[in-house]
């Protein structure tokens, strides 16, 4: 998960994009390298797929170079159109499958073509789950240089659609009409947007009622003739909009991400959403006067309702503000939360730091196992929530305090704390190197590692391992179906604290 100032994820798609980083990419070329023909740009090649990257794209090789494409799938042969080539690699467009792998299947999304917010619509599930098994797997023997490293089966969803609580939508005037879509793939292009319209099903990941909710705040901008933030010249009012969903209660929150301008039909914009759709019950407005592309600024209005939303989670009751970081998967959370304490082993006589710990769910979560749980937070709006959640649920053996984790891990230490478990919860460029020092430096028994990223979850693996701590088991969780996203919950001992 990446953090923008109060927020946990960058959101420039669904669920912000994760291409292969520049170390994974020559490593991962490094392995496909052959031969001395070097593809050129525009070139037409046919090739065969073995392998598959973390953004969700097929590996082949062609001459000296890793060539990955796409929507390809290891196992079949592909024509594609080079796009890009580098010292170590290049990408190609996918233009042919000629023998189809046995996961190949035709979506049904009916924006597959212009989208990019999905990149494995096309593989059935249980293809999906195998395929981020084998990533977690070979990102920690590639880069973690773990020999038959200990990963389980992704946990998969019964039901892997409709599952979403957050969307963050571009938006832009098309013939006219201010619409509310995505950005196409591999562009910040506008050009074709994934239209949500009254009385049809449009996103295929998205809960049916966030659906509904964008259906009447697309017609209602109209209607009350919203001016749009124009990119180029920097200057307007309507930048983006982010639906949050309270799976557990329905609730719901609109905000409306404006620039430099205004808007005089803000107010009965937000009057006629509540009436015709109840299920709004909080419609904020959040200010950026920023230049990059960074959805959420950190001045936030209200329009109409409350300023927050409140789920359950299990026997959690949390409060969502507009800025809060809050898994976008319900059903999902619950399993990877289920499986971060069946890895503490908590039997109420422990100390826990929970590091990274947001608005606090993984702290609350465990708090009631625990003897004494202190969650470390940088950003200071999401330690108000966690204070405010563990009053919400009468919760007083946690101790939240903002600040950076490698000064504030030290000072624990200082203070006498002897953690046994220690929750690592980073966003997705991982742990700085600091961070996992002073962790390890507490000596706690125990470290449970939660990651959305295998390439820099296997980099700090290698790093905790130097300093004396054992992989014991690795959990990938399915929390983004339909995307090349996964999840981990990982076990790490102080060495010869492993049982036999």
């Amino acid at each position: 998960m990446e953090r923008t100032t109060a927020v946990k994820n960058g959101v420039t798609r669904l669920e912000g994009v994760l291409d292969s980083t520049a170390a994974d990419d020559s490593q991962m070329a490094d392995d496909f390298q052959i031969g001395n023909i070097m593809p050129a740009s525009g070139e037409r090649v046919r090739v065969r797929v073995e392998g598959f990257t973390h953004a969700g794209e097929g590996v082949a090789r062609r001459g000296g170079l890793a060539v990955f494409v796409g929507g390809a799938l290891p196992g079949e042969t592909v024509e594609a159109e080079i796009t890009e080539v580098r010292r170590r690699f290049a990408r190609a467009r996918l233009l042919v499958v000629h023998d189809r792998a046995p996961g190949r299947i035709d979506s049904a999304c009916p924006s597959r073509l212009g989208c990019g917010g999905c990149t494995l619509q096309h593989v059935d599930y249980q293809t999906q789950l195998d395929l981020k098994t084998t990533l977690v797997r070979d990102s920690l023997a590639r880069i973690g240089r773990f020999t038959e490293p200990p990963v389980r089966q992704t946990l998969g969803m019964e039901d892997p659609r409709h599952y979403r609580n957050k969307v963050h939508f571009q938006v832009a005037r098309v013939e006219g009409r201010v619409v509310l879509g995505f950005f196409e793939e591999g562009s910040h292009s506008l050009a074709t947007v994934h239209r949500i319209a009254p009385g049809v099903e449009g996103c295929l990941l998205l809960d049916k009622r966030l659906s509904r909710v964008a259906s009447v705040v697309e017609r209602l901008l109209n209607e009350y003739r919203v001016p749009v933030y124009d990119w180029d010249r920097e200057m307007g009012y309507l930048r983006h909009v982010m639906l949050r969903l309270a799976a557990a209660t329905g609730e719901v929150m609109v905000i409306l991400v404006a620039g430099s301008g205004d808007w005089s039909g803000r107010d009965a914009f937000a009057t006629s959403l509540r009436q015709e759709a109840p299920e709004v019950v909080s419609v904020i407005q959040n200010r950026n006067r920023g230049r990059g592309r960074d959805v959420l600024g950190r001045e936030n209005e209200i329009l109409a309702g409350a300023s927050v939303i409140t789920d359950r989670l299990g026997q959690l009751l949390l409060r969502i503000s507009p800025t809060s970081f809050y898994q976008v998967n319900p059903a999902q959370t619950l399993v990877l939360y289920e499986q971060v304490l069946a890895y503490t082993a908590l039997t109420g006589r422990e100390t826990v730091v929970d590091v990274f710990s947001g608005i606090g769910t993984i702290a609350l979560f465990l708090a009631r196992a625990a003897r004494k749980v202190y969650g470390l937070e940088i950003v200071p709006e999401a330690v108000t929530d966690a204070k405010g959640n563990a009053s919400l649920n009468g919760i007083r053996n946690v101790d939240f305090r903002q600040g950076r984790a490698e000064e504030w891990l030290p000072a624990l230490a200082r203070q006498g704390l002897k953690p046994d478990v220690i929750i690592l919860d980073p966003p997705r460029r991982g742990c700085a190197e600091s961070v996992l020092e002073a962790a390890t430096e507490m000596k706690p028994a125990c470290v449970v590692y939660v990651s959305c990223d295998p390439g820099t979850l296997a980099r700090d693996l290698r790093l905790l391992a130097g300093a004396g701590y054992d992989l014991d088991e690795v959990q990938p969780v399915d929390m983004f179906p339909y995307t090349h996203h996964v999840e981990c919950v990982v076990s790490i001992k102080r060495k010869h604290s492993i049982k036999p």
